[in-house]
C-alpha cells in the first residue's frame, strides 16, 4: 500500500465567501471664484454623500449576494499627486474609480490606468471633448456634456417658439466652451442668435451694502441697444454675474441659461419617479439638498453595483465588459432606464430644465423624435461623433 502523501491539498474557497467590491472617490480640490449668491456656495463635501448613499443602496441588495462595496475618498489639490495617489490604489485592487477632476487631470489618470482592468467614472468635467477627440476607452461619463444641457434648452425653446437669442457669455473658460454649445443648438433647432455680447466680471467687486442700485442701472444700461430678441441666454457657469440679469434686463424677456431656467442633470425639488423618498434618504445622510454632482456620483457607483448584481461578480474584468454592452442599464429615478453610449461611454439621460425652487420640464420634449433613442437628440449623435477610440 502506498504511503500517504504528506502534502495538503488547498482549501477549498467558501462557497459563501462574500465578494469584495472596492470603489475610489477621486476629488481634485480646485481654487473657485465665489458666486454672487452666497445660497449658491459648493459644499466641501460635493459629491461624496451621492457616492456614500450609492454605497448604502448597493450593500442592501449585496447583501444577498455575498457582495459588499467599500468606498475610499482620495482628495489632492495638486493633480500629479492625484494621480500617482489613485494608480496606487488601483494597484492595490480597487479598480473602480469615480472622478470629480478637471480635464486635463482626467486625461493624464486615464492614460495612466491604460492597459488596466480599471474604469474611471467622469462624474464632473461636461466638457466635449472628453467624449470627441480626447475620448478613452477606460472612461464612462455620468455627468452630461455641455452639448447636452444645450440640447435640453433649445429642444423647449423651439417648442415654445422663443426662437429669437440674445447671448450674454462670461470670459471664464468654461462660459466660452458652453456659450459655443448653445450656438451649435441653436443651429440645430433653427434658433436665431440675434447678439452675442461679453460680460466682464470684475474678481471681488461683489455688490453689497446697496451695490444693487448700481446694477439696477448697469443691467439694462448694458442691454439698451442690443437687437430684437425673445430671451436673454447668460452663459455663466460659475454663476458670477448672471444671477444679476432676471428682472433687471432692458425689455421684459425671460432669462434662460445657467441662470432663470438652466439645465441640470438633478434638481433638489423632483419629486416624480420616486424622487421623493430618494431626495428625504440624501437630506438624512448629507444633512442638505442633493446637487447634481452628488447625482453623477452617485449614478456612477450605482452603476458599479448594478453590473456586480447582474453578473454575480466582483471581477473587474467581468463588470467592466458587461458595462460595456447594450444590454447594462440601470434606473435612476428618471422615469426610464438609462444606458452608456457605447461609441462614447455617456450615459444616456433625460435633462432637467429647472429654476431654483422647481423644475419646469423634462427634455428631450416629446416632439423630438429618434430611430433608436430619443435621449440621442440629447448631445452628439453616433454619426456626427468625432471619437475613435470605441471604433472596432
Amino acid at each position: 500500500e502506498a504511503p500517504a502523501s504528506t502534502a495538503q491539498a488547498p482549501a477549498p474557497k467558501a462557497q459563501n465567501e462574500t465578494q469584495k467590491i472596492r470603489i475610489l472617490l477621486a476629488r481634485e480640490l480646485r481654487d473657485r471664484l465665489p458666486p454672487v449668491s452666497l445660497l449658491n456656495l459648493r459644499p466641501d463635501d460635493e459629491g461624496v454623500p451621492g457616492a456614500l448613499l450609492a454605497i448604502d443602496d448597493n450593500n442592501t441588495t449585496g447583501r444577498f449576494m455575498n457582495q459588499e462595496f467599500t468606498l475610499d475618498v482620495v482628495e489632492k489639490k495638486e493633480p500629479d499627486a492625484l494621480v500617482a495617489a489613485v494608480v496606487d490604489k488601483v494597484n492595490s485592487s480597487t479598480p473602480f474609480i469615480v472622478a470629480d477632476l478637471a480635464p486635463d487631470t482626467l486625461l493624464k489618470l486615464s492614460d495612466a490606468l491604460a492597459g488596466k482592468d480599471a474604469i474611471i467614472f467622469n462624474a464632473s468635467a461636461p466638457d466635449q471633448r472628453l467624449r470627441e477627440a480626447d475620448c478613452r476607452t477606460n472612461v464612462k461619463h455620468t455627468a452630461p456634456s455641455r452639448a447636452m444641457l444645450a440640447d435640453a434648452l433649445g429642444q423647449y425653446m423651439a417648442v415654445k417658439r422663443w426662437t429669437n437669442w440674445l447671448m450674454v457669455v462670461g470670459t471664464e473658460p468654461g462660459d466660452v466652451l458652453y456659450a459655443e454649445a448653445l450656438k451649435k443648438s441653436a443651429k440645430k433647432f433653427r434658433m436665431n442668435v440675434v447678439g452675442e455680447m461679453q460680460f466682464k466680471y470684475e474678481v471681488g467687486s461683489r455688490r453689497a451694502d446697496g451695490g444693487y442700485e448700481q446694477i439696477q442701472q448697469q443691467i439694462p444700461s448694458f442691454l439698451q441697444n442690443a437687437p430684437a430678441h425673445d430671451v436673454v441666454v447668460v452663459v455663466d457657469e460659475g454663476r458670477l454675474f448672471g444671477d444679476y440679469f432676471p428682472y433687471r434686463t432692458w425689455q421684459p424677456r425671460p432669462v434662460i441659461g445657467t441662470v432663470g431656467l438652466y439645465a441640470t442633470s438633478w434638481h433638489p425639488a423632483i419629486e416624480l419617479w420616486g424622487g421623493t423618498q430618494f431626495q428625504n434618504r440624501f437630506k438624512r445622510l448629507a444633512k442638505r439638498d442633493m446637487r447634481a454632482l452628488d447625482y453623477n456620483v452617485w449614478m456612477a457607483v450605482r452603476s458599479i453595483g448594478e453590473a456586480a448584481t447582474r453578473k454575480r461578480s466582483a471581477d473587474p474584468h467581468v463588470l467592466i465588459a458587461y458595462m460595456r454592452t447594450p444590454e447594462f442599464e440601470i434606473a435612476a429615478f428618471k422615469g426610464r432606464k438609462l444606458t452608456y453610449r457605447e461609441w462614447n461611454g455617456q450615459l444616456r439621460q433625460p435633462i432637467i430644465l429647472a429654476t431654483d425652487n422647481l423644475h419646469v420640464t423634462v427634455s428631450p420634449q416629446k416632439e423630438f423624435l429618434h430611430q433608436f433613442s430619443e435621449l440621442d437628440t440629447l448631445g452628439i449623435d453616433r454619426g456626427e461623433s468625432a471619437c475613435k477610440a470605441y471604433q472596432k
